[in-house]
């Protein structure tokens, strides 16, 4: 089954929701979604597009405040998904090294909107969480 693709717009402007859409296409975004809504990902994602390639001890000191065990295991998602990519030095003690791929660099080309879409409506989020507690004392 092929996936219509989003691209007709709705009167009011939005993207149309197509009819059919691919099951394995629709589990993938869910997983992808998944994943990267994990703040370390996103961290990850964020230091080694800064930093360029780094040893697995310095991503962790620039990401901050994440356990080994987290790191290893958010890295070795990310690899398995062809967001970064990692090359294992044969020396005494082992040197790895990770890097953002291509497929990486564009999902965070894909998640910078949300960086400018926070900063163009930061006042007015602020604005309703103040509302909001004000409202319920929360």
């Amino acid at each position: 089954m092929t996936q219509a693709v989003a691209t007709e717009k709705t009167s009011d402007g939005r993207l149309a929701i197509p009819e059919e859409i691919d099951p394995a296409i629709e589990a993938l975004v869910r997983g992808i979604i998944g994943q990267v809504a994990d703040k370390w990902t996103m961290l990850i994602l964020e230091v080694l597009e800064e930093q360029g390639t780094l040893r697995f001890t310095e991503v962790g000191r620039y990401v901050g405040g994440i356990s080994q065990k987290m790191l290893t295991k958010t890295l070795r998602d990310m690899e398995r998904d062809g967001l970064v990519s990692r090359t294992v030095h044969p020396v005494i003690p082992p040197h790895v090294d990770y890097t953002l791929t291509d497929l990486g660099h564009s999902l965070g080309e894909a998640f910078c909107g949300v960086w400018i879409w926070a900063e163009k409506h930061h006042a007015t989020i602020e604005a309703a969480r103040a509302a909001f507690a004000a409202r319920t004392g929360r």
